[in-house]
């Protein structure tokens, strides 16, 4: 028994590293290859793994990890952020995509209505676990588009729990009529709060307990512990796994051990859910889906269809642009993980019977199957239905667009509203172009010249004033928006000059060669701002340091981006290390020189070091007198190695406060 189990998980493993591997090379999301996995050796597959009654069971652990980790990243402050995609754009989307996915299956299938709401429901869910891998790898998530998917992914994260409490009602395994539905969920919510309530004040002490030992091991047992325990809780209360693991994730996100316990349970849930994905590739009859391809393919189209619309209505409705609109419904055309969980409810509830729940599964895995092809399809798709539809641009402030030699700056985040202020304090004109409505409003109300719009639009680039501007600015996150920007940039103007902010290295070259003049990286940035604290530390003169800088940033950064920064480092700052340095040292209260001569002090007996000069109320006395008395706020001028500007700093501090004493016991 223990050797056929061995056997089945190395097949699990081995097939699933080699096709992990494929998609890899094919840049597929992980999600994809390991649907492939299950589709590959299960039953209707190859037929290498029999024991499907045990992944089912660590497909439903996987589950229970899923939505404790969600739990966990549900954060108020991050809803904050990303509230009106979340409120706005999540309940646009879910709203939609079920009221029509219902209306179709009643007009069409003929389906009750009861059933077709809850097609509705499995239908709104989008997966998170794809489209957030997808557009992660093409660091994109700060970007508009990355941003709303976010928010609406969210919501419908947050949509599952509610959905599974409704589902038996729609079932009528539990009584319909509005006292019964009214007492079902008050009465769950009440217990759920109670519970709630009370792991809020419990578990946080548990948690401290527990971190208070300091042993690895138990820390991260009690934080399975927290998780599957409230899962197991919920379910007898007669609800869900899932609710209780993600009340279980909320709780401890709001503890000061949430991250540790996110780092924890990290490997268990990428363990388990890895499992529940080939386990819904397994679940997947090969034999029906070509017995009934026809249906399957019509249905998936249809399912395309209605989420890209949904989609593209949330992000119309946020105020963004044709190009956006269409990369966020295309993002979200698919059938989500957690839709899956919803068909099994469903199942249990006699809602779904065997031949349509076998075709909610193709058709959930054909979409998602299908996602990567749309993300990658979906910005030219979307700058050419622009181009076709040629809207106007909305919101633009004339005023500002008509300055000349002036700075465009293009996103208004941190880096657009940082630089802004730096140019407006300068007397520096600038207009500022931003996609994100909300940031728009805010700055008008400032008094920003700012105006709404894609940068990617010949149109907004000539209403910003590009062929008068003397730079322009990109501080966004979008790398293809980017890319066609300062195209665009360059042919409008050949003579602005472009600068780029980019997150990472590998992209500086293909910044440069789309015609950018300057590209900062930002992680790169943070390795000179590492450099030049380390040598600040060894007493190096800032004109040195800001030479090796500029030497580091030289062309595009190359000598960071080599293997090896041997030959190229300056000699004089090798010099520079091995000799001596320059130093000041100013006297604050405390100092054991404070009140006495040169001569007492003593630093070039003491420390080595000398003091060639005293500056005291901003006159400088060089070669001072060795029976000068030092004062507080005197700064001196001292020679040595750095060894002895060492000794000499340690000879001139203050010494550390002392302890309070404490009076003995009486």
């Amino acid at each position: 028994m223990v050797s056929e189990v061995l056997h089945e998980a190395l097949v699990l493993l081995l097939a699933s590293v080699v096709v992990l591997l494929v998609s890899h090379r094919l840049r597929l999301p992980a999600v994809v290859g390991l649907l492939l996995t299950g589709l590959l050796i299960g039953p209707s597959g190859l037929g290498l793994f029999s024991e499907l009654a045990a992944v089912e069971v660590a497909a439903e652990i996987g589950v229970v990890f899923l939505l404790f980790a969600i739990g966990l990243e549900f954060s108020l402050d991050r809803l904050r952020e990303i509230r009106r995609p979340f409120l706005l754009g999540g309940s646009v989307q879910s709203g939609l995509t079920i009221v029509v996915v219902a209306l179709l299956a009643v007009a069409v299938a003929g389906q009750p209505p009861l059933r077709a709401l809850f097609y509705g429901f499995v239908v709104a869910l989008s997966s998170t676990a794809v489209v957030l891998t997808l557009y992660a790898a093409r660091q994109e998530l700060d970007a508009p588009q990355g941003k709303v998917l976010l928010g609406v992914l969210l919501f419908q994260d947050f949509l599952i729990v509610p959905m599974i409490v409704l589902t038996p009602v729609l079932a009528g395994t539990v009584e319909a009529s509005p006292l019964a539905f009214a007492l079902r969920m008050g009465g769950g919510v009440l217990a759920v709060a109670a519970v709630f309530l009370v792991a809020r004040h419990l578990m946080p002490r548990l948690m401290r307990h527990v971190a208070g030992t300091r042993i690895r091991e138990l820390f991260v047992l009690g934080a399975l512990l927290v998780g599957l325990g409230m899962a197991y809780f919920t379910e007898h209360l007669g609800f869900s796994l899932a609710l209780g693991a993600f009340l279980a994730g909320i709780v401890v996100s709001e503890s000061e051990y949430s991250h540790q316990v996110a780092a924890d349970v990290e490997p268990f849930r990428d363990v388990f859910t890895s499992v529940f994905f080939i386990s819904i590739g397994m679940l997947v009859d090969l034999r029906f889906a070509l017995a009934h391809w026809g249906a399957v393919l019509a249905l998936a189209a249809v399912v395309v269809t209605v989420k890209l619309a949904a989609g593209g209505a949330a992000a119309a409705v946020l105020g963004l642009p044709v190009r956006i609109v269409t990369i966020t419904g295309l993002a979200l055309a698919q059938i989500g993980e957690f839709s899956f969980v919803l068909l099994n409810v469903g199942r249990a509830n006699g809602l779904v019977d065997g031949e349509a729940y076998q075709l909610g599964i193709v058709v959930a895995v054909l979409t998602m199957l299908l996602t990567p092809a749309l993300v990658v399809a979906a910005p030219p798709v979307g700058e050419r239905l622009a181009a076709w539809l040629r809207r106007p641009p909305a919101g633009a402030v004339a005023a500002a667009a008509r300055a000349q030699h002036h700075v465009v700056v293009v996103g208004f985040g941190l880096n657009g509203r940082t630089l802004s202020r730096v140019l407006r304090e300068s007397g520096i004109a600038y207009v500022v172009v931003e996609l994100d409505g909300e940031a728009v409003r805010h700055g008008l109300a400032a008094g920003e010249p700012i105006l709404y719009g894609d940068a990617t639009r010949r149109e907004i680039l000539a209403h910003a004033g590009i062929a008068e501007a003397e730079v322009v600015v990109f501080a966004i996150s979008d790398r293809l928006a980017v890319r066609r920007s300062i195209a665009l940039a360059r042919q409008l103007n050949p003579d602005v000059h472009i600068i780029v902010r980019t997150r990472s290295q590998a992209h500086i070259e293909e910044l440069q060669r789309c015609g950018a003049d300057e590209v900062i990286a930002e992680e790169l940035e943070a390795a000179i701002e590492i450099f030049t604290s380390v040598l600040a530390e060894y007493h190096v003169p800032r004109n040195v340091v800001q030479a090796q800088v500029r030497l580091l940033r030289g062309e595009g950064y190359r000598m960071l981006r080599a293997p090896t920064m041997r030959g190229d480092v300056s000699q004089a700052l090798l010099d520079m290390l091995a000799a001596g340095t320059t130093e000041l040292y100013r006297l604050e209260p405390g100092s054991a020189a404070v009140g006495r001569t040169l001569r007492e002090v003593d630093l070039r007996h003491r420390a080595g070091a000398t003091v060639i000069a005293v500056v005291r109320d901003g006159t400088p006395l060089p070669n001072p007198d060795a029976e000068l008395q030092l004062q507080v706020g005197d700064t001196l001028v001292l020679v040595g190695s750095h060894a002895e500007i060492e000794r000499a700093f340690a000879a001139l501090d203050p010494p550390p406060a002392a302890a309070p004493a404490t009076s003995p016991a009486s």
